[in-house]
């Protein structure tokens, strides 16, 4: 989506004052023009404001408009870099990727670790201690990152988002911890306008919602609710799959109307990334970035 600074809303709403002003008080508008040469002069200041203020406009509408592109588990497809590592991370960033993905489990001694799971290696995420996880390296030789880990690369470039997914955990109790500790780690880090989250249970949607903070962006993953469902529940988002979508394509447009986030996963050959960006989805989450920027550039 795009971003615009308070400064740049600021100019584009003063020169719709200016423009309004001169159209409903033309008598005040060319009051000092007092040669014909000033008139046009005041003429010309007057247009030029009025194509700046629509092109301003145009601009911003397209920018928001265009889809933008997620890279699921990081950007990982690239030399020596795996899913979920520091580095998969670290590329959706060089990239320039809007946001970049990461799975988030709860280790048996109440550690944060960014692993899909449900297995690292041999070892049963949920059900093993840390230090022992943290023995098994990842596929190209990294360590399993902490959450903190992760937050603290994140904020060296917070023009990527971070999109953290809670995973489902063995019981209500213990989602709600790990929500409560993953807002309270992000917040340590000062992340709470650079950091996103969906989840599959709502129960863990419900819970961001309860316990987040003002404005926390939150969409559910599990695509068995409508767009006004979710709306109702205060989701700002849905994230479903693409079959999903291509099962019910009118819940692109519905989500969008009722100002909800609509992003599609995990999308990565080019007939079906082109079919999204046809359809118009405000996101995209792609294991493969490089062809899902080629596809977006071309609309």
């Amino acid at each position: 989506m795009a971003h615009f600074s308070k400064y740049s809303l600021i100019f584009v709403t003063n020169m719709q004052a200016n423009l309004e002003d001169a159209f409903a008080n033309p008598k005040h508008a060319f009051a000092s023009c007092v040669t014909n040469h000033e008139v046009i002069n005041h003429l010309n200041i007057t247009m030029k404001k009025f194509f700046c203020f629509w092109s301003l406009i145009l601009i911003a509408h397209m920018a928001i408009a265009q889809t933008q592109i997620i890279a699921h588990r990081g950007f990982h497809a690239t030399k020596n870099s795996v899913r979920n590592s520091l580095s998969a991370l670290q590329h959706a960033q060089d990239f320039g990727a809007f946001g970049s993905e990461c799975d988030i489990n709860e280790t048996a001694d109440g550690v944060l670790v960014v692993a899909h799971g449900p297995k690292h290696g041999k070892y049963i995420v949920q059900q093993t201690d840390f230090q022992t996880l943290r023995s098994q390296k990842l596929e190209n030789g990294e360590i399993l990152p902490t959450l903190d880990e992760y937050l603290e690369q994140a904020a060296k470039n917070t023009n990527t988002k971070l999109i953290i997914e809670i995973k489902d955990h063995n019981t209500p109790q213990r989602e709600t911890r790990v929500v409560k500790n993953i807002l309270k780690a992000v917040k340590k880090h000062k992340l709470q306008n650079d950091v996103e989250y969906i989840a599959f249970r709502k129960h863990v949607c419900d819970e961001l919602i309860k316990y987040g903070p003002k404005g926390i962006q939150v969409a559910y993953l599990n695509g068995d609710l409508t767009p006004e469902y979710c709306k109702g529940l205060n989701y700002t988002g849905i994230d479903y799959n693409l079959g999903v979508l291509k099962k019910h394509p009118n819940w692109i447009k519905e989500a969008q109307e009722l100002g909800l986030i609509v992003n599609v996963w995990t999308v990565n050959d080019t007939e079906n990334l082109q079919w999204c960006v046809d359809q118009g989805v405000d996101f995209i989450t792609t294991d493969n970035p490089e062809e899902a920027a080629r596809i977006i550039s071309k609309k």
